[in-house]
């Protein structure tokens, strides 16, 4: 049953991307040159599969930024390189299933696609209308349908052969484990500045000098792109936009609960099964045997179990008279709730507040305006990207339209201005001296174009320019180097047998340390360092100007018997049981593809891609 439901949810995925993915793009006819954009062995790549592909990678990383992503940007990043090889794969792989004579008869098929939930009826049943509906609303011939299905069954039956019951050794969970849970004890000690034996000497200007051609990365300016842009935001326009009192009292009648809210009280509630059972909670409380944390507690309950949150007379119903009539904070009842007794903590009075509509006008004047100003803006797209077809240079679009013009000398660390957005960040490190300008959104509801005039290669900045940071560098340098000895010498004292507490220094130490873990006051490396050494054994680390030494106290390994344990030793198995398995048919994909030929028809990529700029 369970590999049953399995293999129906694996083609109900192949069905969403056939049919939402096909969903306005399915329908689209590249012409019959471009209808295969390779071919892998006897198996063709068809235009749309690879265009689902690359919308689709365009599609998450869009999600996961918050930013339309145009195809230009894709290729600059590699999606259509990566769209590609996941679409020539699946293609091995169906290759692979045909040569080794793998196929399901129609009964499957047709036992399958009846079980797909987007093909029942309202009864819960197929329903063969539905079915021939949903496929010819989007483009979609039934036979291909039903071949797709017929190769994905067969092709999972291929893909069980090669990674199905893999297993991890018990001997590599055991060794994952040890590893991640681990412990350890160290004792360790800061070397500052106010811990130098002996004060630093002033650098003449020959060691500083020296100093900045021998480190040229603390001292190099990065690349450098020099760009011409035009852009518009929703507060450039906001001044000029003119807002009627009439919309503003709308808005706000709108949001009447968010600017007058009624008395309220923070209340927490303790139910009890009975009148009896809850009488005695209040007994006790009132004796001063229990706190009202306590009776939360006795009842396997946390706070945020029983607490309402700022509740109105309304949301307490027969207990509210009871509650506000309450001056200060305390518990209250037994009084009824829908659930049964309870016991009220009020926690604090919150004040009955209003906003008058004078009092929120200015906010709701600038919200309104903005909006008309993002809306100004989203109608002005079509026009400025027919400007920018044309040919449209920056100060053109400010010439016809309400853009502004702006440059900059962007680097990967400026962040002011237009450069504060992700978007142009992200415009701006793929661009390409004379490429083709775009529309691009901003969060804001802004817009803006670019043209990448001239790249600045990284270059060492002057000496004179920089002596300040050239000098602070040296310093830290210096003290670093300083202290570094200072801990080199206290830790060969101690590997002679010196006690740590003798040193003079001022020791911290950390029991039960994790692989995980973070210790406050430690270089970056600290923990990598501590489980790198042996028990007993002393280390001194150096960062930032500052030195430390480091003792290793004990080292204990996990007790894989403890209930935890075994559920972090199952996740791992399973976790590496999966990632066996998906390495092993990646392997075994890759030596599908480079034992059958691969042609890729040029020509097609290229008339898909036109299709999606």
């Amino acid at each position: 049953m369970a590999k049953k439901k399995a293999g129906n949810a694996f083609l109900w995925i192949i069905m969403l991307l056939l049919i939402v993915g096909l969903a306005g793009f399915g329908a689209t006819n590249f012409g019959g040159s471009v209808r295969t954009v390779a071919t892998v062995g006897d198996t063709e790549v068809v235009a749309d599969d690879y265009a689902r592909a690359l919308q689709g990678q365009m599609s998450n990383y869009s999600r996961l930024t918050g930013q339309q992503m145009t195809f230009s940007q894709a290729a600059a990043i590699g999606f259509d390189r990566s769209a590609l090889s996941q679409v020539v794969a699946d293609a091995a792989l169906r290759n692979a299933t045909a040569e080794a004579g793998l196929s399901v008869g129609d009964e499957n098929i047709s036992r399958e696609i009846v079980e797909m939930p987007g093909f029942q009826g309202l009864g819960g049943t197929f329903d063969r209308q539905t079915y021939e509906l949903t496929l010819r609303q989007n483009g979609v011939d039934p036979r291909e349908f039903e071949a797709r299905v017929r190769d994905s069954i067969a092709s999972g039956i291929l893909e069980r052969a090669v990674s199905g019951g893999v297993e991890t050794p018990s001997l590599f969970i055991d060794t994952l484990y040890n590893f991640a849970r681990e412990e350890r004890d160290v004792t360790w000690a800061r070397l500052g500045a106010e811990d130098l034996e002996t004060p630093l000497s002033e650098p003449s200007d020959t060691e500083l000098r020296a100093f900045h051609a021998d480190n040229p990365e603390a001292f190099t300016q990065g690349e450098t792109r020099a760009i011409d842009y035009a852009w518009l935001t929703p507060d450039m326009l906001i001044d000029d936009i003119p807002v009627e009192d009439a919309q503003l009292r709308e808005l706000y009648n709108g949001r009447l609960d968010e600017y007058v809210q009624p008395e309220r009280r923070l209340v927490e509630r303790l139910v009890f099964s009975t009148d009896t059972d809850a009488n005695d909670a209040k007994a006790r409380l009132d004796a001063g045997e229990v706190s009202f944390d306590d009776l939360v507690a006795e009842r396997d309950l946390t706070l945020d179990d029983v607490d309402l949150g700022d509740a109105t007379q309304e949301d307490l119903g027969d207990a509210a008279e009871a509650i506000f009539a309450m001056a200060e904070p305390g518990v209250a009842g037994p009084l009824p709730s829908p659930f049964g007794p309870a016991l009220y903590r009020m926690n604090a009075i919150l004040a009955a507040q209003e906003t008058t509509f004078e009092e929120a006008r200015a906010d709701l004047a600038s919200e309104a305006a903005s909006d008309r100003a993002r809306r100004i803006i989203l109608e002005s797209v079509a026009q400025v990207e027919d400007l920018l077809a044309g040919g449209a240079t920056a100060s053109d679009l400010a010439d016809r339209t309400d853009l502004r013009t702006g440059q900059i000398k962007w680097r990967v660390d400026i962040t002011d201005g237009i450069a504060g957005y992700d978007a142009f960040r992200a415009a701006a490190a793929s661009a390409v001296v004379g490429g083709f300008p775009e529309v691009v959104e901003l969060d804001d509801g802004g817009i803006f174009a670019l043209w990448l005039t001239e790249i600045v290669p990284p270059a060492l900045r002057p000496f004179e320019d920089v002596r300040d940071e050239v000098v602070a560098a040296w310093e830290a340098d210096a003290q670093q180097t300083a202290l570094t000895a200072q801990a080199e010498a206290a830790a060969d004292r101690l590997r002679g047998g010196a006690e740590m507490a003798g040193l003079g220094l001022a020791l911290e130490t950390d029991r039960d340390l994790q692989r995980s873990g973070f210790v406050e006051g430690t270089p970056p490396d600290f923990v990598d360092q501590v489980f790198d050494m042996g028990s007993g054994e002393v280390r001194v680390l150096s960062a930032a100007g500052e030195a430390w030494l480091v003792r290793l106290d004990a080292v204990r390994a996990p007790d894989p018997n403890t209930p935890e344990a075994q559920v972090i030793r199952l996740q791992f198995s399973q976790e590496t049981s999966a990632e066996l398995a998906q390495s092993l048919m990646a392997a075994f994909t890759q030596a599908v593809i480079e034992d059958t030929e691969v042609q890729i028809n040029q020509a097609a990529l290229a008339a898909v891609h036109t299709h999606l700029q």
